[in-house]
C-alpha cells in the first residue's frame, strides 16, 4: 500500500518501550533501541525546518503519490517542518490515526474544507510526535538503574550512548523553544489563526517543560559541571524561570500550571546541579576543599541579583548552605542577606507547593527524585541553621512531610542519628508534646512508609520520656527553685478530666518538670514516662465528653492528626491493629457523636470513616456490626422483605451521612466525607459478608444508585478534579455489586437498577464521552503522563462503565420487554449520538490499550443479545471503523489482548451480525459470466488478515503468538458453523490453506503435565472441527484435493493413533489431578475431546472422504480410555469427560457393527465401565450410566447375533438388576411425591409441576429405561435362565418392578418406565423359570386393575376409545397391548396355572376387550387393528380353557364368541371389498395421510411431502397403507377361526361319536348362506365362513400367480420372505375356516331342534360350494401350494401338516372330501 509508513512514529516507539505493545522481549526492545539511539540523541533537531534539498528529494521520490506530494507540501509550510518529513508525518498519521477510509482520501486531500480540518489534525498529531519523542528519553532516564524494572539493561545501554552530547543538544533546544518567535499567517499560511498559534505556544510550553524534565533526571544521575551550572543559572535568569518567555503575552489561564513546571524544573536543576548530598558528605568528613564549587565568585555576583520571583527561593537557599559551608568567615554579610531574602521569598511554603505540584508519588520518578533532591537540602539546612532561623515551625514541618513521602526516605531518616537533618525537626516537635499534638503526629504521619517503619513509630509513641505543659500561672501543687526553672510535683494528677473507671493518665508525686518562661507563660517539660498512644485514648474521650459544648472544635483539631497516624498506622502495618484496638473501638462512637451535632467536622469524621476502611478491608463482619448502629450509613426503617420493596426504597432513610452530604457537603462543594463513604461501602460489599449484612447494606448502595450516580455530576464542586474521583469510585461501586457471586440479593438489586432507572443512565453517559474527549483531557494535562492525572482517572470511569454495563447485560434476567439500558444502548441516534458509533470509535484510542479492548468487548456482547444491527448504528462511519479495526489487527506491534478481541467480536458478528460481517468480509464479485458466483477477497477484508495469521510459516514470531492463532482459527469454525458459503468458497481455493490450517494436527503436543499455554488445545480442536464440518458439507467428490492429501497424509501418518494416544493422556491427566485445586485448562481439554469425539465420528460414516485404518485397534482403545478414566476416584471434571466419550462409544459401536461382532473383548471393558460407573456418585453419573447402559444393549445386540456365551452375564446381570431395583424405589418415591402435589386443593399449576417432575425422572434414554432394556437383553441372552435365577433370589428386583409398575399405571404416569418393565417381563415370561417367577411375584395384582387407568371406556361409540396414532409410538394403549401380549404369554407358557389369573383379567377387561373386537368395523387405524391382533391372540390361549372360562364367565364367553364371529364376519367383507376398504381409509385416515411429521413411522400415512409430490407417489404410499391394513385384518382373521375352532367341537369327534353332548356348544353360525355383508344387523352365517375361504383362495392365487389386479399389487409391493408368510397365513386361515366349517355343520345336522328341511339344505349348499371349492384348491396344488402352518405359525389341533404332494392331498383336503362324501350320502 502505497499509504505505508516504513518509519516508526515517536508514539510507536513510546508504546514498545513502555512493554505495551507485542514486542515485549528484552531482544526486541534493544533492537528497537539500537536502531532509533540517534534520532532520540538528536531530541527535537530530529524535526528539521524546510529546505530546497528536501522539496527536491521529494520531487524526486517515485514511491509517493503526487496528491500525498502536494499535501505534504501544505504540511511543512504550517508546520515549518522539513517536506519530506512532512510526508512522513503525514503517512504516519493516515496509518495510525486517520478516522476515514483510504477511498475518500482523494475526495478530502482535493476539497478546500475538508483538507483544511485534515491539515489541522496532522499539525495536533505532529505535536504529540514531538511529545512522545521527548517522553521516550524521559522513559529511559527514569529506569535506566531502577533493578525492577524488566528492560533495566537495554535502557542503561542506550543511556550510555546518549550520555556525551544529550545535555548539549537538549539545552540549546530548550533556548530555542524559549527565544522562538510565534508563527504568524504571512510565514505560516492562511491556518495560523490566533487558536493555532495559541495551540502552538502551549505545544512549546510543555516541550520546554518536558525537556528541562529530561535535564533534571539527567542531572539527578550525572554530575553537572560549574561551568554549566553557571550557563544554566544564567539561562534560567534570562527567561525569569519560564516567566519571562518570548512569547508571554500569549500565555492564559490554562498555561499557568505548565509555566509554574517550568519554573520548578528550572529550581530543581540549579539546586541539583550544586550537589548539596556531596556537600554535606565533606563537611562531615571536613573535606570541603574537594567539593568544585569552592570559589565561584560570578556565581555569588548573580545570586545577588536574585529574589525577585519564589522560584529563586531554593536557589538562594541552596547556595547559601554551598557558601557557608565551604567559606563561612569570607561572606558572613553575604550569606545573611542571601538567606534574608530566601525566607522572605517563603521558601519552605514554595518547596511544599512545588512537590505538591510535580505529583504523588506512585510511578512518578520525577516526583521522587525531586523529594530526594529537596531532602538532602532540608536535611543539611536543619544541621546548619539554628531552627528558629527559619521561620515558621509549621511551614518547615509541612515540607518536611512533603519531602518524605517520596519511597524509602522515611527509612532513610530512621537510620540517621537525632541529632541531625530532620532527625532535629523531630526532636523540636517532641518537645512541645503534647501541649501541641499535631506538629509531632503530623511528621511521624508522615515518617511511616513500611512495616518497619511502622514498628518504630509506635516504639517511639509507646515510650515518651517528657510531658510538656503551658500554665499562665503556677498552680498550687508544685513547688520549686527560687529561679523557677525547676518545679517538683506535690501530688499526683490525673491529666484528663475523666470519669472514674475510664483510660486515664495519672502523673505521680515528685515528678520534676523544666520550665521555661516565654510569651505563653511558664512552659514545664515534666520528666515523666507514659505510653502516647494510652494518652491519644484519652483525648478521643475528651473529644466524647466535649462533642456537644463549644470545645468540640478545639478537640477536634487535636483528635484530627491522631486519626490520620491511626488510619496510616494500620495501613501500613496491620499487625499493630490490635495494639491500637482501644483507639479504634472507639472511632464508631465519635462517628455517631460527630455526626449528630448542628455543625458536624466534617474533616475528623472523614479521618475516622477512613480508619474503618481498613479496619473493614481485614474484618468487614466485625466493622459493619459496630458500624450499622451508630446510625451513620443509610438504613431500613422497616425489614426487608421482597425485591420490589428493596427496589422502591420504601422505608429507607440516609442516615447521618445522608444529612451531611445534603446540609454540608453540597452547599460547600468539598467532598471528604463523601469519598471515604463511597470508599467504606466499597470496601464493605467486597467483603461478602452474608446474607443478613448485605441486606443491611442494600440501602447504601440504593442511596449510591438512586440519588447519587445519577446526580453527581450536577454539584457544586470547590476543587478540580474531585467531580472525576466520586464517579469513579461510585463506578466502582457498581462494578463490586455486579460482580458479586456469593451475595445474590445484592447483585440482582444492583443490575435491576442499573438496567431499569436512572443510574443505568449515567453510566451510559460516562461511556459515551468518547475518544475525542478523552483526548482531549489527556492532552491537557501538564505533566509527562504518570497514573494520577484526571485523564487517566476518566479513563478508569470509562473502563468500569465497560465493565459494570457488560455484566449487566450477561447476568441481567432474561424477559421479553427491553430494559431502559437497552434501549440507550442500541437507540439509533442522529448526528453522531448513537451509542454504538461511539463504542466503535475508542478503536482510535492510542493511550491505555485497555480501553478500546474493553469497548469491543461490549460491542461483542451487546451483538450477541440486543436485538439490532451494529452495521446500521454505524452509520456512514462504518467503513473507516471497519479500516482501523483492521489496522490495528494486522499491526506488528499492536497489543495482542486487542488483536484476540477484534477477531472474538467478529467470531460473534458471524452469527448475529450479518451486515457487519459481510462489511468485514469484503468480498468482491469476481468478473466473469451474469450471475456468477466467484468471489475475490477485497482490499480491506478481515480474511487476509485471517490468513496471515494461521500461516504456518509465521507461527512462533512475535506478532502471531498461540493465543492470536487460536482467535483466527475460532473465527474460521464460526464462519464454517454459520455456512458463510461465499468466504469459505474463496478460503477453500485460496494456496496452501488447509496444509495451513491443518498443521497443527501433525505437530508434537507437549505432555498434559507440561503444557502452558492451553489455547494451543483449542486451537487443535477448531482444526478440527472445521474439517469434519467440511468433510459434512461437501459432497464425496468435491473436497479440495488439498485436504484429500491432508486427510491421508493424516491417516498414513498414524496421526490417529497419535491422536487417541494424546486424547487418553488428557483424561488420564483429568483425573490424576482431580485433587489439586482444580485442572486449569479443562475447558480447553473437554474441547479439544468434543472435536476429536466429532472427527472421529465424521470419519467413520464418511469413509469415502477419510480412509481409517486399524478400527478394531480403536476400538479396543475407547473402552480402555473410558475405564482408565472411570477407575479412578471421581470428580465433576472426569464424570464430563466420561460422559463424552461414552456418547463417542455408543456411535463408534454403531458405526463399526462388523467390527464389534467379531470383537470377542467388547463386553469385558463395558462390564468394567459399568461397575466403576454405578460406584460413582449417581446423580452425577445419570448421563454417563445411561450411554453406558446403551452401548451395553447394541454390543448385545450386535454380538448375540452370534449366540456365543457370555462370561460376564452374571456380574452384568447383578449389576442392573441392583440398578433397576434402586431405580424403581427411587421412581415409587418420585411418583407419591407428585401425586401429593398434585393433590393439593386449587393449585392450578400443580398438573404443570407435576408434568415436569414426571419427564424429569421417566426419560426414554433415562437409566431406568435403559436398565431394563439392558435386563432384557440379558435375560435373553441367559436362555435357560440358570444365572439370573439366581441374581433374583439375591436381590428382589421383580417386585420393585412391579411396584412401580402398579403405581405408574395407577397414576397413569412414567409411560417409559412402563413399557420398557412390561418388555422385560414379556421376556422373561417365554421361559417357564421366567414364567413362574413373574406370576409368583404377583404381576396380576400389579397389572390388572391398575390398567384399567390407562384406557377410558366410552359410553357414545367404539371409535373414541382408539387412536390413529402411530403404532411406534410410545402411548397408554401401546402399554395396554403389552400387558395383554404378558396375559397371553403367561398363559401360554403356565397354562392350568395361569387360567385364574387370565379369567381374572378378561373379566376385569370384558369391556375393553369387547370393544376393541367391535371397533375394527368402525376403525381401520393399524393401532386398532395392533390392539384387536393382541386381544384375539390372548383369547386365542384362553379358549383352550373352554369349559372353566363356560364355568366363571359363561356370559363373558357367549358375548366373546358373538363377536368373533362378527369380527371374523368384518375381516373377511373388509378383504373380499378392497375399494371399499380403500375409500375408508382415505375417508377416516385422510388426515393422517395429509400430515407428515406426526405419523412418518406409520405405513398407511405417507409424509406431506410424498402426498405434494404426485400423484403417483401419494398413490404408491397408499397402496402400501392398504397393504399394511390387510395384512393385519388377515392376521386378525386368523387368529380368529384359530380361537373359533376351540369354541365348536373337535371335528373327528363329533362325526364319530354318535353320543355326543351338544348342549355344550353353542351354535355360532345362523343357516344362511349369502354372502358377508358389513352391516351389523346381518347375523354371521355359514356364508361368512364360504366368504372367507373365497377370498383366503383369491388372495393365495394372487400371491401364487403374481397376478395385479386393479386394486392391488400384493407381489409388487412385499418382498420373497412376506410372500412366503402370506401364504403359510392364507393357507393357515383357510384350513381353520374349514375346520369350523365343518364342525358347525355337523353341529346343525345332528341337532334336533333343527327342521329336517333346513338340514336338507344345509346338505346340499355345502355340498355344492364345497365340491367348487375344492376343485379350486386342486387347481393350486397341482401348480405348487404352501403346507399347512398350523404347527409352526399358529397353534392349531390339526396335526402337522406334511409338505404338499402333487396329487394335492393335504390332510385338510381329505378331511373336507370326507365330510362331502358324508353329507352327500
Amino acid at each position: 500500500m502505497e499509504l505505508f509508513c516504513f518509519c516508526r512514529s515517536s508514539r510507536e516507539l513510546w508504546t514498545i518501550l513502555l512493554g505495551r505493545s507485542a514486542l515485549r522481549e528484552p531482544a526486541q526492545i534493544e533492537e528497537e533501541l539500537d536502531r532509533n539511539w540517534e534520532r532520540l540523541l538528536q531530541g527535537l533537531c530530529y524535526y528539521k525546518t524546510p529546505s530546497s534539498s528536501a522539496a527536491e528529494k521529494l520531487k524526486a521520490d517515485k514511491g509517493v503519490a503526487q496528491p500525498l506530494k502536494d499535501f505534504g507540501l501544505r504540511i511543512s509550510k504550517l508546520l515549518g517542518l522539513d517536506q519530506q518529513q512532512s510526508v512522513q508525518i503525514l503517512q504516519c498519521y493516515l496509518q495510525e490515526d486517520y478516522r476515514g477510509t483510504r477511498n475518500t482520501l482523494k475526495d478530502v486531500l482535493q476539497d478546500e474544507r475538508p483538507s483544511q480540518a485534515l491539515l489541522l489534525k496532522i499539525a495536533d498529531y505532529y505535536y504529540e510526535e514531538r511529545v512522545c519523542h521527548l517522553r521516550c528519553v524521559l522513559l529511559l532516564l527514569t529506569y535506566f538503574q531502577d533493578e525492577r524494572h524488566p528492560y533495566r539493561v537495554e535502557y542503561s545501554n542506550c543511556v550510555n550512548k546518549l550520555e556525551k552530547d544529550l545535555v548539549t543538544n537538549y539545552q540549546k533546544q530548550f533556548e530555542t523553544l524559549f527565544k522562538a518567535e510565534s508563527p504568524t499567517w504571512e510565514t505560516h499560511g492562511n491556518l495560523m489563526t490566533e487558536r493555532q498559534v495559541s495551540r502552538w505556544f502551549l505545544q512549546c510550553l510543555r516541550e520546554q517543560s518536558l525537556l528541562l524534565e529530561i535535564l533534571f533526571l539527567y542531572y539527578a544521575y550525572f554530575e553537572m559541571g560549574p561551568g554549566d551550572l553557571l550557563s544554566f543559572t544564567k539561562m534560567f535568569k534570562e527567561q525569569g524561570f519560564g516567566l519571562r518567555q518570548t512569547n508571554r503575552h500569549l500565555v492564559d489561564k490554562s498555561m499557568d500550571a505548565l509555566v509554574d513546571r517550568i519554573g520548578y524544573f528550572s529550581c530543581l536543576i540549579l539546586v541539583e546541579g550544586m550537589d548539596i548530598d556531596f556537600l554535606h558528605k565533606c563537611a562531615l568528613e571536613d573535606r570541603t576543599e574537594q567539593h568544585q564549587f569552592s570559589n565561584t565568585p560570578e556565581m555569588d555576583q548573580m545570586l545577588l541579583t536574585f529574589g525577585d520571583i519564589p522560584h529563586h527561593g531554593p536557589v538562594l537557599l541552596a547556595w547559601v548552605l554551598l557558601r557557608h559551608t565551604l567559606s563561612p568567615d569570607e561572606s558572613s554579610p553575604v550569606i545573611r542577606r542571601i538567606g534574608n531574602t530566601s525566607l522572605q521569598l517563603g521558601v519552605f511554603q514554595y518547596l511544599t507547593t512545588m512537590l505538591q505540584g510535580l505529583g504523588g508519588t506512585g510511578n512518578n520518578c520525577t516526583a521522587s527524585t525531586a523529594r530526594m533532591c529537596i531532602y538532602g537540602l532540608l536535611s543539611f539546612v536543619i544541621t546548619s541553621f539554628e531552627e528558629e532561623t527559619l521561620g515558621s515551625q509549621q511551614h518547615l514541618i509541612n515540607a518536611a512531610c512533603e519531602v518524605l513521602s517520596a519511597p524509602s526516605l522515611a527509612e532513610l531518616f530512621w537510620e540517621t542519628k537525632p541529632t541531625m537533618g530532620l532527625g532535629m525537626i523531630l526532636d523540636s516537635a517532641m518537645g512541645m508534646f503534647p501541649h501541641k499534638t499535631g506538629l509531632l503526629l503530623q511528621l511521624l504521619t508522615a515518617l511511616l512508609s513500611d512495616k518497619s517503619t511502622a514498628k518504630k513509630v509506635y516504639i517511639f509513641l509507646d515510650k515518651m520520656s517528657f510531658y510538656t505543659e503551658v500554665y499562665k500561672t503556677k498552680p498550687n501543687d508544685v513547688i520549686s527553685r527560687d529561679d523557677e526553672t525547676l518545679w517538683r510535683r506535690q501530688a499526683p494528677k490525673l491529666l484528663y478530666p475523666l470519669g472514674l473507671g475510664q483510660t486515664n493518665l495519672r502523673m505521680p508525686q515528685g515528678v520534676l518538670g523544666q520550665v521555661a518562661v516565654g510569651e505563653q507563660g511558664y512552659v514545664v517539660r515534666w520528666d515523666y514516662s507514659y505510653s502516647a498512644w494510652i494518652l491519644f485514648t484519652c483525648e478521643i474521650e475528651m473529644l466524647l465528653h466535649v462533642v456537644s459544648t463549644a470545645d468540640v472544635i478545639l478537640h477536634c483539631e487535636r483528635v484530627k492528626p491522631i486519626l490520620d497516624l491511626v488510619h496510616k498506622m494500620i495501613s501500613t502495618d496491620w499487625t499493630v491493629s490490635d495494639c491500637l484496638l482501644p483507639l479504634t473501638s472507639r472511632i464508631y462512637m465519635l462517628l455517631q457523636r460527630l455526626t449528630s451535632v448542628i455543625n458536624p467536622p466534617v474533616d475528623v469524621i472523614a479521618s475516622c470513616a477512613n480508619c474503618l476502611i481498613v479496619l473493614a478491608a481485614r474484618m468487614p463482619g466485625k466493622v459493619w456490626s459496630s458500624l450499622h448502629h451508630t446510625g451513620f450509613l443509610p438504613f431500613a426503617s422497616s425489614p426487608l422483605t421482597n425485591m420490589a420493596q428493596s427496589i422502591s426504597a420504601e422505608g429507607m432513610k440516609a442516615g447521618n451521612y445522608g444529612n451531611l452530604l445534603v446540609l454540608i457537603e453540597q452547599p460547600r462543594g468539598e467532598y471528604a466525607v463523601t469519598i471515604a463513604f463511597l470508599r467504606l461501602v466499597t470496601t464493605l460489599v467486597k467483603g461478602q459478608l452474608g446474607s443478613t449484612q448485605d441486606k443491611g447494606l442494600i440501602p447504601c448502595v440504593l442511596l449510591v444508585l438512586k440519588e447519587m450516580l445519577p446526580t453527581y455530576h450536577k454539584w457544586r464542586y470547590n476543587t478540580h478534579g474531585v467531580r472525576e474521583r466520586i464517579g469513579e469510585y461510585l463506578h466502582k461501586i457498581c462494578a463490586v455489586c455486579v460482580s458479586l457471586k456469593f451475595t445474590p440479593t445484592l447483585q440482582s438489586l444492583c443490575i435491576y437498577s442499573l438496567a431499569n432507572t436512572e443510574a443505568g443512565q449515567a453510566v451510559v453517559n460516562i461511556m459515551g464521552v468518547g475518544v475525542d474527549t478523552i483526548d482531549v483531557v489527556l492532552a491537557a494535562q501538564p505533566s509527562s503522563g504518570g497514573s494520577e492525572g484526571p485523564g487517566q482517572i476518566l479513563i478508569q470511569t470509562v473502563k468500569l462503565a465497560f465493565s459494570v454495563t457488560n455484566n449487566v447485560i450477561r447476568l441481567k434476567p432474561p424477559s421479553s420487554a427491553v430494559s431502559p439500558l437497552e434501549q440507550a444502548l442500541t437507540q439509533h441516534g442522529g448526528h453522531g449520538s448513537n451509542l454504538i458509533a461511539v463504542l466503535a470509535k475508542y478503536i482510535y484510542h492510542k493511550h491505555d490499550p485497555a480501553l478500546p479492548r474493553l469497548a469491543i468487548q461490549l460491542l461483542k456482547r451487546l451483538a450477541t443479545v440486543a436485538p439490532m444491527s451494529v452495521y446500521a448504528c454505524l452509520g456512514g462511519d462504518a467503513a473507516a471503523i471497519r479500516d482501523a479495526f483492521l489496522t490495528r489487527l494486522q499491526s506488528r506491534t499492536e497489543d495482542m489482548r486487542i488483536k484476540v478481541m477484534i477477531l472474538e467480536f467478529l467470531t460473534v458478528a458471524v452469527e448475529t451480525q450479518p451486515g457487519l460481517i459481510e462489511l468485514f468480509l469484503n468480498l468482491e464479485v469476481k468478473d466473469g459470466a451474469e450471475g456468477s458466483k466467484e468471489f475475490l477477497l477485497g482490499e480491506w477484508s478481515c480474511l487476509q488478515v485471517v490468513l496471515d495469521l494461521i500461516d504456518s510459516r509465521q507461527q512462533g514470531k512475535y506478532w502471531c503468538p498461540p493465543l492470536l492463532h487460536r482467535a483466527a482459527l475460532a473465527f474460521l469454525h464460526a464462519l464454517w458453523q454459520d455456512r458463510r458459503d461465499s468466504a469459505i468458497s474463496v478460503l477453500r481455493t485460496k494456496e496452501r490453506f488447509w496444509e495451513n490450517l491443518t498443521t497443527p494436527l501433525f505437530g508434537i503436543l507437549p505432555s498434559p503435565s507440561d503444557i502452558t499455554e492451553p489455547c494451543v488445545l483449542e486451537t487443535c480442536a477448531f482444526v478440527m472441527k472445521i474439517i469434519g464440518l467440511e468433510i459434512y458439507y461437501v459432497v464425496s467428490g468435491s473436497l479440495e484435493r488439498s485436504l484429500k492429501d491432508a486427510l491421508q497424509k493424516f491417516s498414513s501418518g498414524r496421526r490417529y493413533e497419535y491422536w487417541s494416544q494424546y486424547v487418553k493422556s488428557l483424561v488420564v491427566h483429568v483425573a490424576e489431578t482431580e485433587e489439586d485445586e482444580g485442572v486449569h485448562s479443562f475447558s480447553e481439554t473437554q474441547m479439544v475431546i468434543s472435536a476429536w469425539r466429532m472427527l472421529l465420528i465424521l470419519s467413520t460414516s464418511h469413509v469415502c472422504h477419510t480412509p481409517l485404518h486399524s478400527s478394531l485397534w480403536r476400538l479396543k482403545k475407547f473402552p480402555r480410555i473410558l475405564s482408565n478414566m472411570l477407575l479412578v476416584p471421581m470428580s465433576v471434571p472426569c464424570l464430563r469427560l466420561g460422559s463424552m466419550m461414552a456418547t463417542l462409544l455408543l456411535i463408534l459401536l454403531k458405526q463399526w457393527r462388523s467390527v464389534v461382532a467379531t470383537a470377542p473383548d467388547v463386553l469385558a471393558p463395558l462390564s468394567l465401565i459399568l461397575e466403576s460407573v454405578l460406584q460413582a456418585d449417581q446423580q452425577l453419573m445419570e448421563s454417563t450410566k445411561a450411554k453406558v447402559f446403551s452401548a451395553l444393549i447394541s454390543a448385545l445386540q450386535i454380538q448375540g447375533l452370534n449366540g456365543g456365551e457370555i462370561s460376564q452375564l452374571p456380574q452384568l446381570l447383578l449389576c442392573v438388576c441392583e440398578t433397576v431395583q434402586d431405580e424403581a424405589l427411587a421412581l415409587i418415591d418420585s411418583t407419591r411425591h407428585a401425586a401429593q402435589v398434585r393433590d393439593v386443593p386449587d393449585d392450578k399449576d400443580s398438573m404443570e409441576t407435576d408434568a415436569v417432575r414426571s419427564v424429569q425422572k421417566d426419560q426414554r434414554d433415562g437409566v431406568c429405561v435403559l436398565a431394563l432394556h439392558l435386563a432384557k437383553e440379558l435375560c435373553r441372552a441367559d436362555e435357560d435362565g440358570e444365572h439370573w435365577v439366581l441374581v433374583m433370589r439375591k436381590i428382589p428386583a421383580l417386585h420393585s418392578i412391579l411396584s412401580a409398575l402398579e403405581l405408574s399405571l395407577r397414576s397413569k404416569q412414567n409411560l417409559y418406565f412402563t413399557e420398557a418393565a412390561l418388555h422385560l417381563l414379556l421376556t422373561l415370561a417365554r421361559t417357564p423359570q421366567g414364567a413362574a417367577a413373574v406370576a409368583g411375584a404377583g404381576v396380576i395384582q400389579s397389572i390388572c386393575l391398575p390398567l384399567l387407568s390407562v384406557y377410558e371406556v366410552p359410553s357414545n361409540g367404539a371409535s373414541q376409545g382408539f387412536s390413529r396414532k402411530s403404532q411406534d409410538a410410545p402411548c397408554w394403549p401401546g402399554v395396554y397391548r403389552l400387558s395383554m401380549s404378558l396375559m397371553e404369554i403367561l398363559l401360554k407358557t403356565l397354562r392350568y396355572n395361569f387360567i385364574n389369573e387370565a379369567l381374572d383379567f378378561v373379566g376385569v377387561h370384558q369391556e375393553r376387550i369387547l370393544q376393541c373386537l367391535n371397533a375394527v368395523r368402525t376403525v381401520q387405524s393399524l393401532v386398532c387393528l395392533d390392539e384387536a391382533d393382541h386381544t384375539v391372540g390372548f383369547l386365542l390361549q384362553l379358549s383352550r380353557f373352554c369349559k372353566e372360562w363356560q364355568f366363571h364367565l359363561p356370559h363373558l364367553l357367549r358375548d366373546v364368541q358373538i363377536n368373533l364371529c362378527y369380527l371374523c364376519q368384518t375381516c373377511t367383507y373388509l378383504l373380499h371389498s378392497r375399494n371399499m376398504l380403500h375409500h375408508y381409509l382415505q375417508a377416516k385416515n385422510g388426515e393422517a395421510l395429509a400430515s407428515g411429521p406426526r405419523a412418518q413411522r406409520d405405513p398407511q400415512t405417507p409424509s406431506k411431502a410424498a402426498a405434494e409430490g404426485g400423484g403417483g407417489e401419494r398413490e404408491e404410499a397408499e397402496q402400501k397403507a392398504l397393504l399394511a391394513v390387510q395384512c393385519s385384518l388377515l392376521k386378525i382373521l386368523s387368529k380368529t377361526l384359530a380361537t373359533l375352532q376351540h369354541f365348536t367341537p373337535d371335528c373327528c369327534q363329533i362325526i364319530l361319536d354318535q353320543c355326543m353332548d351338544l348342549a355344550e356348544y353353542r351354535t355360532l353360525f345362523v343357516l344362511s348362506f349369502t354372502t358377508s355383508a358389513f352391516d351389523a344387523d346381518v347375523a354371521p352365517s355359514f356364508g361368512t365362513l364360504l366368504a372367507t375361504i373365497n377370498v383366503a383362495l383369491s388372495m393365495l392365487g394372487e400371491v401364487v400367480e403374481k397376478k395385479e389386479p386393479a386394486s392391488l399389487s400384493v407381489a409388487s409391493l412385499a418382498s420373497s420372505e412376506e410372500t412366503q408368510a402370506l401364504k403359510s397365513l392364507l393357507m393357515f386361515t383357510m384350513e381353520n375356516c374349514f375346520y369350523v366349517l365343518i364342525s358347525q355343520a355337523v353341529r346343525c345336522l345332528k341337532d334336533p331342534s333343527i327342521a329336517p328341511r333346513d338340514k336338507q339344505r344345509l346338505k346340499q349348499e355345502l355340498g355344492s360350494e364345497l365340491s367348487t371349492l375344492l376343485s379350486s384348491l386342486s387347481r393350486h396344488f397341482r401348480r405348487g401350494a404352501p403346507s399347512s402352518p398350523s404347527s409352526s405359525l399358529l397353534p392349531s389341533p390339526q396335526p402337522p401338516g406334511a409338505k404338499a404332494s402333487h396329487e394335492g392331498q393335504e390332510p385338510f383336503i381329505q378331511l373336507v372330501q370326507a365330510f362331502v362324501r358324508h353329507i352327500q350320502r
